[in-house]
Formats: structure tokens, sequence, C-alpha cells
């Protein structure tokens, strides 16, 4: 397991039914294409994915399922839910980061609302550290500023997560459909990338954004 806490390449990613496709979340459709007239092999006929954009999985499953319920929406899961690969063990006591992750907490407005982390392609190849995955606060913490709520930004912050207690509707989500704990990027920087590669037969630079220019070459 790696031992980086944030800004992992994972997606924070569920796959859902069709009927979730009005939540509010954000969302992207794919039918599974078949020939008309042919008996389906299976009863799915559409995908929904829901993620959360340049969020990390531990972000918000770090500690799936097991919510502290000490402040915010209560979570409980079912009896038989699997534990996600998340953080266990010594990612949450000696982090090779130096900072270990912390919780946060849904009764402190500055925990809700945090800090925007570094998220550029260099930024994240060092954070990497050639696999070692140390190097996160140096490299894509955000050590400067105010949050949306006037709390001053600390680089450590980006090793921290939430819980059930705070993404409660994506917690009770992952209880009911399948989730995705070890979807991993194919590439660092923008989302573009990443999302062109949930739709079959997609280029890696979406035409749309190459025409207009926003969508730029990477060393």
């Amino acid at each position: 397991m790696s031992p980086s806490r944030s800004r992992r390449s994972r997606a924070a990613a569920l796959v859902v039914g069709a009927g979730l496709a009005s939540a509010g979340l954000t969302a992207c459709s794919t039918s599974v294409g078949m020939n008309q007239g042919a008996s389906p092999g299976t009863q799915i006929q559409h995908l929904v994915v829901i993620y959360q954009e340049n969020v990390s999985f531990d972000h918000y499953f770090g500690s799936y399922p097991v919510a502290a319920n000490s402040s915010g929406s209560r979570f409980s899961a079912a009896p038989d839910t699997p534990t996600a690969n998340g953080l266990t063990g010594p990612l949450l006591t000696a982090n090779p980061n130096g900072a270990n992750p912390r919780r946060l907490d849904p009764a402190t407005i500055g925990d809700v609302l945090t800090c925007d982390q570094d998220h550029n392609y260099t930024d994240e190849q060092k954070a990497f550290d050639n696999g070692k995955m140390d190097r996160f606060p140096q490299t894509v913490g955000a050590g400067s500023g105010k949050s949306p709520g006037g709390t001053t930004c600390a680089a450590p912050d980006v090793m921290n997560y939430y819980d059930g207690n705070t993404v409660t509707a994506f917690w009770y989500y992952a209880q009911r459909y399948a989730m995705n704990d070890n979807s991993f990027g194919t590439t660092f920087g923008p989302s573009s990338p990443a999302r062109s590669t949930w739709s079959p037969a997609e280029p890696a630079s979406p035409p749309n954004l190459r025409k207009h220019g926003r969508h730029r070459r990477r060393p």
C-alpha cells in the first residue's frame, strides 16, 4: 500500500445506478453498447460515475467504513461492510510524509472549508518522489494564505481527511453501490485526461480542449 495520505492518483469514485444521475453531484454517464435486437449479456444498461475532482480517495474515504461519530451527521456501516484500501496502521501514526493525517471535524468551520491544495503537474511528480510518496506537504501542501473560512493555511493539512460524519452521502452511496478504491490516474496535472479515460474510445486529449487550447502538452 502506498504510504502517502492525500494526493495519490486515486479517484474518489463511486460507480452507481442510473437513478442517481440527478443527485446534484459531478457525474459522467456512459451507456453500455449493445447491438440492437441482441439479447443483453447483463442487466446493467448504464453506468453513472460520481467522483470528486482534484481530491484523493483517502481525503474522502481514508477511514471508511469507520466514522468517529463524535460530531456531524452520524454514520453507521452495515455489519458486512468490507474495509477499503485507505488509511490504516502506520499511515495514521507514523506517516513517512512527516505529518500524520488528521480527521477534519465537521463542527469546526476551518475543517469544513479548507485551503485549496496544489495539484500542478510538476509538483505532484515531486510529491511522489520516485515512488517513495513522502513529500506531499513539502510540494503540494498549501502553506500560505487563508481558507474560505478565514483559517490560516498549513502545508500538513494536505494529509487530512473527512469521514462519514462530513461526507455522509458519499459513504452511504458506497454502502449501496460499488466503490473503486484502487483507481489510479494515468497522468498528473489537469482533470480532463482522467475524465476522458472513463469514456470508451475517447482520445487522451479531448478534441474540444485541443481546439480551444485548454489542454497543454506536459513534459
